[in-house]
């Protein structure tokens, strides 16, 4: 007899409840794609970071604002109501139709504000039960690291296929109908997201459940290594930027650079499985820490374009590699009854991390060898804690064989 296909494998081809989810997932994304371009031809390409510091920081800061509700308030919703992920799956895209069509309404608005913040924390509650459900859609957690991959491929891919018509609808119709399309991507998303199907129910939270996973050293060691590496992509992001606008290098270059950090992400979510069928999760989150250090050192040796570039893409690697890890360790070791709760609340410290790590570079000029010494020295420093944390008996280490 045959074995079934593996739902991470397979999803494009299958009915299987991890393929549902991943087809939520890209609309979510292209979805989310459509809002961005349409508000960023509308308003945010107008920022200039240079002339604007202020307003760039204000802007980093209304980040985190969405996480505010999120983590205290959705992320436990989302673990406390019997079948509340596949709900909140539907309602975060239901929502974010409405919210799109009320920016189409007024897109030259101070109105546009509030509901661009309404379809933020939409997309981050839609982010937090994506992370909760694929433990329910897979059959054993060797798949998680596969299942988490194939997710985030399949968002790069769908961006990016969503971004050709939103410009071309921005550029011929207005960003009134670029937002339009998006409601009609999310309103498609939130039917699919009904017929997700869990292979594994919710676990309901009791009343007075310890939040075991805050206690747990290996998730607490984890999470403090990723918010590093967020803090970092943050921190990097701005140095080039303002390096780039003081040696008025060409706009494009700054392309260049976003264009390689996605081609990091994609060769990590393309590799990342291979990776996990020889290590364990926690090796792959050092590996990554290492790799970034190591980059940011040639980068600085090397300082320039093409060499900010190349360790765009690297960091690209790492991070995406070290998210996938985490996520699958959480998936792996958090209490099934509170994970939405958990990915809510590290959600959120994340974005902390990357805008504090994006402000230092706004509000300090940094000199950009010394920029990257500091990347290097955080992300070193970064992996030689987590690997000394994360010694134990060789008995805890053993997992059905891996290393």
């Amino acid at each position: 007899m045959s074995r079934p296909p593996r739902p991470a494998v397979n999803a494009a081809l299958t009915s299987s409840p991890f393929s549902r989810l991943a087809i939520v997932h890209a609309l979510s994304s292209a979805g989310d794609s459509f809002v961005t371009i349409a508000l960023a031809g509308s308003l945010f390409f107008s920022i200039s970071p240079n002339a604007a510091r202020g307003r760039v920081t204000l802007s980093l800061i209304l980040t985190i604002a969405p996480f505010a509700v999120v983590a205290p308030f959705l992320g436990p919703a989302i673990d406390r109501v019997e079948g509340g992920r596949r709900l909140m799956l539907s309602v975060s895209s239901a929502g974010r139709a409405v919210a799109a069509l009320v920016m189409a309404a007024v897109v030259h608005d101070l109105l546009l504000f509030p509901a661009a913040f309404f379809a933020l924390v939409l997309s981050k509650t839609h982010a937090v039960t994506k992370c909760s459900l694929v433990p329910t859609v897979v059959a054993t957690e060797a798949e998680l690291v596969e299942a988490n991959s194939k997710l985030a491929l399949l968002a790069v891919i769908a961006s990016f296929l969503a971004a050709a018509p939103a410009v071309l609808a921005l550029k011929v119709l207005g960003p009134a109908w670029a937002l339009r399309l998006g409601a009609v991507v999310f309103f498609t998303g939130s039917i699919v997201s009904l017929r997700v199907v869990q292979m594994r129910p919710d676990v309901v939270e009791q009343k007075g459940q310890a939040r075991q996973e805050m206690r747990d050293p290996g998730i607490i060691a984890a999470a403090t290594s990723m918010g590093i590496l967020r803090a970092t992509a943050g921190f990097f992001t701005f140095l080039v930027a303002f390096a780039f606008r003081r040696s008025h290098a060409p706009s494009w270059w700054f392309g260049v650079v976003l264009a390689a950090s996605m081609a990091g992400t994609m060769v990590a979510t393309a590799v990342a499985p291979r990776v996990r069928q020889a290590v364990r999760e926690e090796r792959m989150l050092a590996g990554s820490l290492s790799l970034v250090a190591l980059a940011a050192v040639l980068a600085a040796r090397w300082a320039g374009r093409p060499a900010d570039s190349a360790f765009a893409f690297a960091l690209g690697v790492g991070a995406a590699t070290a998210k996938l890890a985490f996520d699958s360790l959480v998936q792996r070791d958090a209490p099934a009854a509170i994970q939405g709760a958990s990915f809510a609340r590290f959600e959120a410290l994340f974005q902390l991390a990357w805008v504090g790590g994006a402000l230092l570079p706004v509000v300090i000029v940094f000199p950009h060898r010394v920029g990257l010494f500091t990347i290097a020295l955080a992300a070193a420093l970064s992996a030689l804690t987590y690997i000394v944390s994360r010694r134990r008996p060789p008995s805890a280490e053993v997992d059905a064989g891996q290393p």
